[in-house]
Protein backbone atom coordinates (compact mmCIF):
# COMPACT_ATOMS: atom_id res chain seq x y z
CA UNK A 1 0.00 0.00 0.00
CA UNK A 2 1.12 3.64 -1.50
CA UNK A 3 0.00 5.36 2.36
CA UNK A 4 2.32 2.52 4.87
CA UNK A 5 4.50 4.71 6.71
CA UNK A 6 2.92 7.85 5.91
CA UNK A 7 0.85 10.03 8.28
CA UNK A 8 -2.74 11.98 8.13
CA UNK A 9 -4.53 13.63 10.79
CA UNK A 10 -6.61 16.88 11.46
CA UNK A 11 -5.24 20.17 11.96
CA UNK A 12 -7.69 22.80 13.19
CA UNK A 13 -7.73 26.34 11.56
CA UNK A 14 -8.00 29.30 14.43
CA UNK A 15 -8.17 32.87 15.08
CA UNK A 16 -9.81 35.93 15.97
CA UNK A 17 -13.13 36.58 13.35
CA UNK A 18 -11.77 37.81 9.98
CA UNK A 19 -8.35 36.57 10.53
CA UNK A 20 -8.48 34.84 7.01
CA UNK A 21 -8.91 31.41 7.49
CA UNK A 22 -11.46 30.51 5.14
CA UNK A 23 -9.11 32.07 2.44
CA UNK A 24 -5.99 30.32 3.80
CA UNK A 25 -7.91 27.32 3.13
CA UNK A 26 -8.91 27.88 -0.44
CA UNK A 27 -5.39 28.98 -1.31
CA UNK A 28 -3.81 25.11 0.11
CA UNK A 29 -6.50 23.15 -1.44
CA UNK A 30 -6.59 25.28 -4.93
CA UNK A 31 -10.45 25.23 -4.61
CA UNK A 32 -13.19 27.69 -3.58
CA UNK A 33 -14.26 25.40 -0.59
CA UNK A 34 -14.30 27.81 2.39
CA UNK A 35 -16.80 30.60 3.00
CA UNK A 36 -15.25 33.56 2.69
CA UNK A 37 -15.90 37.22 3.50
CA UNK A 38 -15.16 40.50 4.22
CA UNK A 39 -17.24 40.87 6.93
CA UNK A 40 -16.29 39.11 10.67
CA UNK A 41 -18.01 35.84 11.93
CA UNK A 42 -18.74 34.64 8.25
CA UNK A 43 -18.06 31.18 8.95
CA UNK A 44 -20.23 29.19 11.31
CA UNK A 45 -20.01 25.83 11.62
CA UNK A 46 -16.48 23.63 11.09
CA UNK A 47 -15.47 22.24 7.37
CA UNK A 48 -13.48 19.48 6.79
CA UNK A 49 -10.71 20.42 3.97
CA UNK A 50 -8.41 17.63 2.88
CA UNK A 51 -4.87 18.38 1.59
CA UNK A 52 -2.65 15.37 0.47
CA UNK A 53 0.91 16.49 0.83
CA UNK A 54 2.80 13.66 -0.80
CA UNK A 55 1.67 10.81 0.82
CA UNK A 56 0.87 12.37 3.49
CA UNK A 57 -2.70 13.08 4.37
CA UNK A 58 -3.78 16.75 6.44
CA UNK A 59 -7.47 17.09 7.12
CA UNK A 60 -8.09 20.96 7.69
CA UNK A 61 -10.91 21.83 9.91
CA UNK A 62 -11.93 25.39 9.09
CA UNK A 63 -13.88 26.99 12.12
CA UNK A 64 -15.40 30.11 13.30
CA UNK A 65 -13.61 32.89 14.52
CA UNK A 66 -12.60 32.69 18.86
CA UNK A 67 -14.60 35.63 19.79
CA UNK A 68 -16.83 35.65 23.30
CA UNK A 69 -20.31 34.22 23.81
CA UNK A 70 -23.04 36.56 23.19
CA UNK A 71 -25.82 35.57 21.47
CA UNK A 72 -26.78 32.01 21.21
CA UNK A 73 -25.59 31.06 17.77
CA UNK A 74 -22.54 32.76 18.59
CA UNK A 75 -22.34 30.44 21.52
CA UNK A 76 -22.45 27.29 19.06
CA UNK A 77 -20.05 28.94 16.63
CA UNK A 78 -17.40 29.09 19.58
CA UNK A 79 -18.31 25.56 20.62
CA UNK A 80 -17.67 24.69 17.06
CA UNK A 81 -14.47 26.19 17.44
CA UNK A 82 -13.36 24.92 20.70
CA UNK A 83 -14.59 21.34 19.71
CA UNK A 84 -12.84 21.30 16.37
CA UNK A 85 -9.54 22.03 19.09
CA UNK A 86 -9.88 19.20 21.40
CA UNK A 87 -10.77 17.25 18.61
CA UNK A 88 -7.34 17.78 16.55
CA UNK A 89 -3.55 16.56 16.48
CA UNK A 90 -2.48 19.98 15.77
CA UNK A 91 -3.67 23.71 16.35
CA UNK A 92 -2.85 26.21 13.66
CA UNK A 93 -3.00 29.59 15.04
CA UNK A 94 -3.52 32.59 12.58
CA UNK A 95 -2.08 35.51 13.78
CA UNK A 96 -2.24 38.63 10.95
CA UNK A 97 1.04 40.51 11.31
CA UNK A 98 -0.72 43.91 11.54
CA UNK A 99 -2.46 42.34 15.05
CA UNK A 100 -0.66 42.75 18.26
CA UNK A 101 -0.12 40.00 20.46
CA UNK A 102 -3.30 40.60 22.78
CA UNK A 103 -5.61 37.61 20.67
CA UNK A 104 -2.78 35.26 20.67
CA UNK A 105 -2.44 35.41 24.77
CA UNK A 106 -6.00 35.08 25.43
CA UNK A 107 -5.99 32.07 22.81
CA UNK A 108 -3.16 30.57 25.81
CA UNK A 109 -5.20 31.11 28.02
CA UNK A 110 -7.80 28.38 26.40
CA UNK A 111 -7.31 24.43 28.08
CA UNK A 112 -6.64 22.92 24.22
CA UNK A 113 -3.28 25.22 24.09
CA UNK A 114 -2.04 23.19 27.27
CA UNK A 115 -2.57 20.31 25.70
CA UNK A 116 -2.19 20.40 22.12
CA UNK A 117 0.75 21.61 20.20
CA UNK A 118 0.33 24.67 18.01
CA UNK A 119 2.46 26.58 15.06
CA UNK A 120 2.19 30.03 14.70
CA UNK A 121 0.88 31.22 11.15
CA UNK A 122 1.89 35.04 10.54
CA UNK A 123 -0.23 35.92 7.84
CA UNK A 124 -0.67 38.80 5.79
CA UNK A 125 2.78 39.57 5.44
CA UNK A 126 2.46 41.54 2.47
CA UNK A 127 1.26 44.66 4.11
CA UNK A 128 4.27 45.37 6.15
CA UNK A 129 8.06 46.03 5.34
CA UNK A 130 10.79 43.26 6.12
CA UNK A 131 11.67 45.24 9.41
CA UNK A 132 8.35 45.28 10.71
CA UNK A 133 8.34 41.64 9.91
CA UNK A 134 11.03 40.97 12.09
CA UNK A 135 9.84 43.48 14.71
CA UNK A 136 6.91 40.69 15.09
CA UNK A 137 8.74 38.12 15.27
CA UNK A 138 10.65 39.18 17.41
CA UNK A 139 7.86 39.84 19.99
CA UNK A 140 6.60 36.36 19.59
CA UNK A 141 9.87 34.73 20.88
CA UNK A 142 8.67 35.58 24.37
CA UNK A 143 6.10 32.35 23.95
CA UNK A 144 8.72 30.44 21.90
CA UNK A 145 8.36 27.73 24.73
CA UNK A 146 4.46 27.49 24.14
CA UNK A 147 4.38 27.48 19.79
CA UNK A 148 6.30 24.29 17.92
CA UNK A 149 6.86 26.56 14.94
CA UNK A 150 6.20 30.87 13.45
CA UNK A 151 5.72 30.80 10.02
CA UNK A 152 5.22 34.05 7.90
CA UNK A 153 2.93 33.82 4.93
CA UNK A 154 1.03 35.23 2.24
CA UNK A 155 -2.18 34.43 0.05
CA UNK A 156 -1.16 37.25 -2.24
CA UNK A 157 2.43 36.67 -2.97
CA UNK A 158 2.17 32.31 -2.69
CA UNK A 159 4.67 32.69 0.32
CA UNK A 160 5.18 29.77 3.08
CA UNK A 161 2.64 26.85 1.54
CA UNK A 162 5.33 24.71 1.07
CA UNK A 163 6.94 25.31 4.54
CA UNK A 164 3.79 25.21 6.48
CA UNK A 165 2.57 22.12 5.26
CA UNK A 166 6.05 20.53 5.53
CA UNK A 167 5.92 21.69 9.15
CA UNK A 168 2.54 20.41 10.29
CA UNK A 169 3.63 16.83 8.65
CA UNK A 170 6.26 16.75 11.39
CA UNK A 171 3.70 16.46 14.31
CA UNK A 172 1.06 14.53 12.73
CA UNK A 173 0.60 10.65 13.74
CA UNK A 174 1.81 7.85 11.29
CA UNK A 175 -1.59 6.45 9.61
CA UNK A 176 -2.98 5.44 6.55
CA UNK A 177 -5.30 7.76 4.69
CA UNK A 178 -8.66 8.57 6.44
CA UNK A 179 -9.99 9.47 3.58
CA UNK A 180 -9.93 8.80 -0.08
CA UNK A 181 -7.47 11.04 -1.75
CA UNK A 182 -9.14 12.18 -4.44
CA UNK A 183 -11.89 13.81 -1.84
CA UNK A 184 -10.92 17.92 -1.17
CA UNK A 185 -13.83 17.86 1.97
CA UNK A 186 -16.35 15.95 3.44
CA UNK A 187 -18.63 17.99 3.10
CA UNK A 188 -21.76 16.92 0.47
CA UNK A 189 -22.36 18.97 -2.85
CA UNK A 190 -25.67 20.64 -0.74
CA UNK A 191 -23.42 22.20 1.96
CA UNK A 192 -21.38 23.75 -0.21
CA UNK A 193 -24.10 25.29 -2.36
CA UNK A 194 -25.35 26.67 1.27
CA UNK A 195 -22.41 28.04 2.57
CA UNK A 196 -21.99 29.74 -1.66
CA UNK A 197 -25.71 31.42 -1.16
CA UNK A 198 -25.11 32.87 2.28
CA UNK A 199 -21.36 34.40 1.64
CA UNK A 200 -23.28 36.07 -1.41
CA UNK A 201 -25.89 37.07 1.07
CA UNK A 202 -22.68 38.93 3.38
CA UNK A 203 -21.40 40.35 0.04
CA UNK A 204 -24.48 41.83 -1.18
CA UNK A 205 -26.19 42.94 1.65
CA UNK A 206 -25.43 44.93 4.55
CA UNK A 207 -26.17 45.73 8.28
CA UNK A 208 -27.83 42.65 10.41
CA UNK A 209 -29.11 40.99 7.26
CA UNK A 210 -25.98 38.45 6.84
CA UNK A 211 -25.66 37.54 10.51
CA UNK A 212 -29.85 37.33 10.93
CA UNK A 213 -30.30 35.29 7.86
CA UNK A 214 -29.60 31.78 7.07
CA UNK A 215 -30.06 29.39 3.93
CA UNK A 216 -31.91 25.70 3.22
CA UNK A 217 -31.21 23.89 0.41
CA UNK A 218 -34.88 22.58 -0.43
CA UNK A 219 -33.93 20.27 -3.61
CA UNK A 220 -31.16 19.78 -5.98
CA UNK A 221 -31.96 18.06 -9.40
CA UNK A 222 -29.01 17.10 -10.45
CA UNK A 223 -28.42 16.14 -14.45
CA UNK A 224 -24.72 16.09 -16.59
CA UNK A 225 -24.88 19.18 -17.79
CA UNK A 226 -27.07 21.25 -14.90
CA UNK A 227 -27.61 21.17 -11.75
CA UNK A 228 -31.24 22.96 -10.95
CA UNK A 229 -31.09 24.05 -6.81
CA UNK A 230 -33.80 25.45 -4.87
CA UNK A 231 -33.09 27.66 -1.94
CA UNK A 232 -34.39 29.17 0.79
CA UNK A 233 -33.04 32.11 2.83
CA UNK A 234 -34.63 32.42 6.00
CA UNK A 235 -34.20 36.22 7.72
CA UNK A 236 -36.04 37.17 11.26
CA UNK A 237 -38.12 40.07 10.33
CA UNK A 238 -40.58 41.05 7.52
CA UNK A 239 -38.36 44.70 6.88
CA UNK A 240 -35.11 42.25 6.74
CA UNK A 241 -37.46 40.36 3.75
CA UNK A 242 -38.02 43.96 2.50
CA UNK A 243 -34.38 44.87 2.18
CA UNK A 244 -32.96 41.30 0.74
CA UNK A 245 -35.57 40.75 -2.05
CA UNK A 246 -34.97 44.83 -3.17
CA UNK A 247 -37.17 47.17 -4.94
CA UNK A 248 -37.62 45.44 -8.11
CA UNK A 249 -36.31 42.16 -6.78
CA UNK A 250 -33.03 44.14 -7.39
CA UNK A 251 -30.80 42.82 -4.16
CA UNK A 252 -32.22 39.18 -4.27
CA UNK A 253 -31.36 38.90 -8.39
CA UNK A 254 -27.72 40.18 -7.41
CA UNK A 255 -27.44 37.96 -4.53
CA UNK A 256 -28.77 34.77 -7.21
CA UNK A 257 -26.30 35.76 -9.76
CA UNK A 258 -23.41 36.03 -7.62
CA UNK A 259 -24.14 32.82 -6.35
CA UNK A 260 -25.07 30.99 -9.43
CA UNK A 261 -21.26 32.29 -11.02
CA UNK A 262 -19.78 30.95 -8.01
CA UNK A 263 -21.92 27.16 -7.98
CA UNK A 264 -20.63 27.46 -11.81
CA UNK A 265 -17.11 27.73 -11.24
CA UNK A 266 -17.09 25.29 -8.10
CA UNK A 267 -19.31 22.74 -10.21
CA UNK A 268 -17.35 22.72 -13.81
CA UNK A 269 -21.64 23.24 -14.92
CA UNK A 270 -24.75 25.35 -15.35
CA UNK A 271 -26.98 25.93 -12.55
CA UNK A 272 -30.20 27.31 -12.23
CA UNK A 273 -30.94 28.41 -9.19
CA UNK A 274 -34.21 29.60 -7.66
CA UNK A 275 -34.01 31.76 -4.13
CA UNK A 276 -36.92 32.21 -2.31
CA UNK A 277 -37.38 34.43 1.04
CA UNK A 278 -39.29 33.47 4.31
CA UNK A 279 -39.68 35.10 8.07
CA UNK A 280 -38.96 33.01 10.79
CA UNK A 281 -38.63 34.95 14.01
CA UNK A 282 -36.33 34.76 16.31
CA UNK A 283 -34.49 32.02 14.73
CA UNK A 284 -31.39 32.79 15.87
CA UNK A 285 -32.10 33.13 19.54
CA UNK A 286 -33.84 29.87 19.58
CA UNK A 287 -31.88 26.98 20.29
CA UNK A 288 -34.67 24.51 18.41
CA UNK A 289 -34.62 26.61 15.63
CA UNK A 290 -30.90 26.67 15.37
CA UNK A 291 -30.68 22.79 15.35
CA UNK A 292 -33.16 22.49 12.54
CA UNK A 293 -30.28 24.61 10.50
CA UNK A 294 -27.90 22.06 11.63
CA UNK A 295 -26.75 23.92 14.52
CA UNK A 296 -26.21 20.68 16.79
CA UNK A 297 -25.53 21.98 20.37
Amino acid sequence: MKDIGAKAGFVAVVGRPNAGKSTLLNHIVGEKLAMVSQKAQATRKRMNIIVMHGDDQIIFVDTPGLHEKEKLLNQFMLDEALKAMGDCDLILFLAPVTDNLKEYEKFLELPQTKKLRHIILLTKIDFVKPAELLNKLGQYQKYQDRFEAIIPFSVKKNVGKTQLLDEIVKYLPVSPHLYDPELLTTDNIRDIYRELVRESIFENVSDEIPYESDVVIDKIEESDEMDRVFATIVVEKETQKGILVGNRAETIKRVGKSAREQMELFSGKKIYLDLFVAVKKGWSKNKESLEEFGYIF
